[in-house]
């Protein structure tokens, strides 16, 4: 079983974006599918509760709000993803690394945003030096074009962490929240620039 995890200690960094987009990327791919929401604000949750029963199925996995999740999920389960609350670190973060085949950070271009991220990757590459867990950085709502997404680069290459990818600032996202869908359910045609910004995180994923 793969398990995924979806962290950064700051809010509004995309953590539910990612894990739902992840979650249904898997799902497209026919894997048994859990969904976890660990988020205060439960935002993944309300995705699964909205997601039309016609599409790959992404099953709920029950973890209470601001809590690591301790059950194993049922059996049969071949990929958990799971979204973390704002403020991980110390114990609760220890227990879902070593629980976790990848940790995934979502950033944001911003200087405050690097800055509170800066002290919890230096603990996530710590926690993992002896560990198999990989760990990666996607830019999230970013310009691949603008200097804050060089800033990205470099402030990821400072820390030695892989940058898997950017994902651009659209509306879809905003929409496909809202309808508990996924990128991966979308006509291609539509969310082509898309879904091309999703494959280098797509292949790091599936890599064993």
């Amino acid at each position: 079983m793969k398990v995924i995890v979806v962290a950064n200690p700051k809010g509004g960094a995309g953590k539910s974006t990612l894990a739902t987009n992840i979650a249904g990327y898997f799902a497209s791919r026919g894997h048994h599918v859990m969904l976890g929401d660990a988020d205060t604000q439960q935002s993944s949750k309300f995705w699964l509760q909205q997601r039309p029963p016609k599409l790959p199925f992404v099953a709920t996995w029950e973890i209470e709000a601001g809590q690591v999740p301790t059950a194993k999920p049922p059996k049969g389960t071949t990929h958990v993803v799971i979204d973390t609350p704002a403020g991980l670190g110390g114990a609760a973060l220890k227990e879902l690394v070593q629980r976790a085949d990848k940790v995934i950070v979502p950033l944001m271009p911003g200087v405050f945003d690097m800055q509170a991220t800066h002290a919890f990757l230096l603990e996530l590459m710590q926690l993992t030096r002896k560990l198999p867990t990989k760990v990666g950085v996607v830019g999230n709502r970013v310009d691949a074009r603008t200097i804050a997404c060089a800033n990205l680069k470099e402030f990821a290459a400072s820390l030695d962490v892989p940058m898997l990818g950017y994902l651009r600032d659209t509306q879809y996202y905003l929409h496909m929240a809202a309808h508990g869908l996924s990128m991966f359910d979308i006509t291609p045609a539509q969310v082509e620039k898309d879904l091309e910004q999703w494959e280098p995180i797509c292949h790091w994923l599936d890599k064993n």
